[in-house]
């Protein structure tokens, strides 16, 4: 049986086939997996903020997109992907409790999602499925040896990306 590789809330895991790497209980964060099919070689990241300009500097670098992608980039360069076969999707960014009154700075799940497109953007990475927004939570996995990201759910069931 395929090891299970566990990734808490902002913290981020890499490996290779024929591993799975999971994240539980996404609400508004984003569980985010980068993969390469030829070297069977992937990454999920799982965020909780956008951006770490907005916090203090000495907070975990997983915790945010615009740190955490590039750290979980270098570690699969440095175990063999190549940038270019490097493929990602991502779920998560649901909208977990609604406020009367919303403003941009309460919605984080849609904020985590623009922010993780456009880090993934800068860094040449192909963003080539995404489950994201609704108001559900969602666990994610990525199987290392096919390159199949599972997103399941309580309600809507379970859907391959």
């Amino acid at each position: 049986m395929p090891e299970l590789i566990r990734v808490g809330m902002a913290d981020y895991k890499v490996s290779r086939g024929p591993a799975t790497i999971i994240s539980y209980g996404l609400g508004s964060c984003i569980g985010i997996s980068m993969y390469d099919p030829q070297a069977k070689v992937g990454g999920l990241l799982h965020i909780m903020l956008p951006d770490s300009k907005q916090s203090r500097a000495s907070e975990n670098p997983a915790k945010f997109a615009d740190t955490g992608l590039p750290l979980m980039l270098s570690d699969l360069l440095q175990l063999g992907a190549s940038r270019s076969r490097l493929v990602a999707k991502m779920a998560g960014g649901a909208q977990m409790f609604a406020f009367a009154n919303a403003t941009d700075i309460m919605r984080v799940g849609l904020r985590n999602a623009e922010a993780a497109k456009k880090i993934l953007q800068e860094l040449k990475i192909r963003l080539v499925a995404e489950d994201t927004g609704g108001t559900y939570g969602r666990t994610v996995q990525i199987d290392l040896e096919t390159g199949i990201y599972r997103v399941k759910t309580i309600d809507k069931g379970e859907k391959e990306l």
